[in-house]
């Protein structure tokens, strides 16, 4: 359901698509055997095909292709059997041939679909139009001199994924949602690690806006946008920037934009070219790509399971709620994490344990679920002593943050700190006698009708027992006892 904002005039909905640009995982370039990794020196990562020396020719990277096909596959999209290299015209000084290598009319992958899942519990499908391969370019250091721009050319030749979603977008929160989804699918296959810090993965929105359920309006670029809160953040200003313009008696030209992250506002870069701008023409040194149709079905066959039918079985398995199941499949570390916890035991338990405890320290910690201080096979063992009655709920949290700090497993926490369950009804009945024995007037109250200060009774007994008592028990025998 698209998002209205309110403007001076009325109504108005935003139209939003998004070119992710996505690197290929891979050890080699598109065209080259350069190195990919990142972080190293400028500059020594650069073949004489990436620095476009005369006579170099590009060899396609295999492997490249395949992590496209295999991304296409994960989009459920149309897999293009021939597919054709351009050449698209431009000049930087961080591309030294002058062109950069990528595919237009005839891409790798066609039409394909990514589901969104909503925070209401709706769903949308939001259309891929294309994936098609490209090279990328270097990188301008503008702050390196006080006159001078360098140039590094570690990235040049890079292999990219550019996945172009259809205007099927309405709102900064969705946007937001694809590129979460989009990352995830792209990690579950491994052909993308998905991380924008890096600029590893990298996001250029177009944004135009309409009278609800009118015709398109004209749209606005927001050029390498690295965060997915940036990306929200500038939809949101280009949007309520366009309204503004429009109503103000304006006309909205079509643009590239950059977001200036520190204001929140965006500005001017160029004109939108268009792609006849580009003269694109196909690469004379690459012959059209054929992929064999068998190759192509054994790489479906060997996909991984990805996060929708993961989620799917989730719920049908765990019998976990659609949020639940939603959240702990959002990275395969954490559906995997999960699933070991959870592995003879109580699902729902083993997934408040990991959303709620667990993710609570990891944000407070800044840790990805890779890094945890506690492995998913300590954690369920702190469930097992949960269900056998060993410790409670509320001493659980006591021995997890133990295990935090010290990396210790539960079973030596609770031996150590001696913070054993008191299961033994006749312990728990004396020190409930000793309790009301002291609260007589309260006693009186209670039986008077008064019966919220049950709970009073339960801190009271529980702070002599210094937590340890079973809940349910205590319970059962502090009722009999006030009946009396």
């Amino acid at each position: 359901m698209a998002e209205i904002i309110q403007g001076r005039t009325g109504a108005w909905e935003a139209v939003i698509g998004l070119e992710i640009h996505a690197q290929i995982i891979s050890r080699a370039k598109l065209f080259s055997g350069a190195a990919t990794t990142f972080g190293a020196e400028p500059n020594t990562q650069v073949s004489t095909v990436d620095a476009a020396f005369p006579g170099m020719l590009p060899v396609i990277n295999r492997h490249c292709v395949e992590q496209a096909v295999k991304t296409g596959l994960g989009l459920n999209a149309e897999i293009n059997l021939v597919s054709v290299f351009d050449r698209k015209n431009y000049f930087y000084a961080d591309l030294p041939p002058g062109y950069q290598i990528s595919q237009y009319s005839r891409p790798i992958v066609g039409k394909g679909k990514l589901v969104l899942d909503m925070p209401d519990g709706s769903s949308r499908e939001i259309g891929i139009t294309r994936l098609h391969l490209e090279q990328d370019a270097g990188k301008s250091l503008h702050d390196q001199h006080p006159t001078l721009t360098y140039v590094d050319l570690n990235r040049a030749g890079v292999a990219l994924m550019e996945i172009v979603s259809e205007p099927d977008l309405r709102s900064a929160e969705e946007a937001g949602a694809y590129i979460r989804k989009l990352r995830s699918i792209l990690r579950y296959l491994g052909t993308c690690d998905g991380n924008m810090e890096e600029g590893s993965l990298r996001c250029d929105c177009n944004v135009s806006v309409r009278r609800p359920g009118g015709a398109l309006g004209t749209r606005c670029e927001i050029k390498n946008v690295n965060s997915i809160r940036f990306v929200m953040q500038a939809i949101e200003h280009e949007a309520r920037r366009q309204i503004e313009l429009i109503e103000e008696g304006g006309t909205v030209e079509q643009e590239t934009r950059l977001f200036d992250a520190a204001k929140g506002v965006t500005r001017p870069m160029r004109f939108k070219e268009q792609a006849h701008d580009y003269r694109y023409f196909p690469d004379p040194d690459l012959l059209p790509l054929t992929l064999d149709q068998d190759w192509v079905e054994a790489l479906r066959r060997a996909l991984p399971e990805l996060p929708d039918a993961k989620k799917a079985r989730f719920i049908a398995d765990y019998k976990l709620s659609p949020y639940d199941a939603g959240v702990l499949v959002g990275e395969q570390a954490s559906a995997d994490y999960f699933e070991t916890v959870a592995k003879g035991r109580d699902p729902k338990l083993a997934a408040n344990w990991v959303m709620v405890e667990l993710y609570g320290v990891l944000n407070r910690l800044s840790l990805g679920i890779e890094r945890s201080p506690v492995s998913a096979e300590a954690l369920g063992g702190l469930v097992d002593l949960i269900l056998d009655g060993t410790i409670s709920g509320r001493l659980a949290k006591d021995v997890f943050a133990a295990m935090v700090e010290t990396g210790k497993g539960a079973a030596a926490i609770v031996e150590e700190r001696g913070l054993k369950q008191v299961t033994d009804s006749g312990a728990i009945e004396g020190v409930i006698d000793s309790v009301l024995a002291a609260q007589a007037d309260k006693v009186a109250e209670y039986r008077a009708g008064k019966e919220k200060l049950f709970g009073f009774f339960i801190g009271q007994v529980m702070k002599a027992t210094q937590g340890k008592a079973n809940p349910a028990l205590l319970n059962d025998l502090l009722r009999k006892k006030l009946a009396g």
